[in-house]
């Protein structure tokens, strides 16, 4: 009996975390995001959308993307995984959080435990790391890599 009940609460968890519908509120919940034609992730690219901003929800597919409105009338398709119902602290464009902070959380961490695991390790050196952080690599450069390698595109 407990395992049924606790199955039944457990269904409507998760669909209610995927009950965003038309005109619906959310926000984005990453650094920056690329709003795309179409749900593909080598659809062109609409416009880019800011940690905090506000978004109106125009459609779902597949709990996988939302297609969004943002305050400025750009509309286009986001992953789901990008966007909360939550309100986010921001203002304007920017937040109080940095952008260095919103990648050590997006990595499950926060600048004391960052450092306090640093101060711990005085072996580990992470210019490498760093240095990998900040290389970036075009949607066109990563499709060509892709189709020269015969890998598989998703969706």
């Amino acid at each position: 009996m407990k395992k049924s009940i606790f199955a039944v609460l457990f269904c409507l968890c998760v669909t209610g975390v995927f009950a965003q519908k038309k005109g619906d509120t959310m926000y984005v919940n990453v650094n920056s995001a690329a709003l795309k034609s179409s749900t593909g992730f080598f659809a062109s690219t609409t416009g880019t959308v800011k940690y905090g901003e506000t978004v109106r929800v125009l459609a779902v597919n597949n709990k996988k993307w939302i297609q969004v409105q943002t305050t400025g009338n750009v509309s286009g398709w986001i992953a789901y995984s990008s966007l909360t119902t939550k309100r986010l602290s921001a203002q304007g464009n920017t937040t109080n959080a940095s952008a260095n902070e919103i990648a050590l959380a997006g990595k499950g961490f926060s600048q004391e435990t960052e450092t306090e695991y640093k101060k711990n390790s005085k072996t580990l050196n992470y210019t490498a790391v760093d240095a990998m952080e900040q290389i970036t690599v075009s949607d066109s450069d990563l499709l060509s890599f892709i189709e020269e390698g015969h890998l598989v595109k998703g969706e």
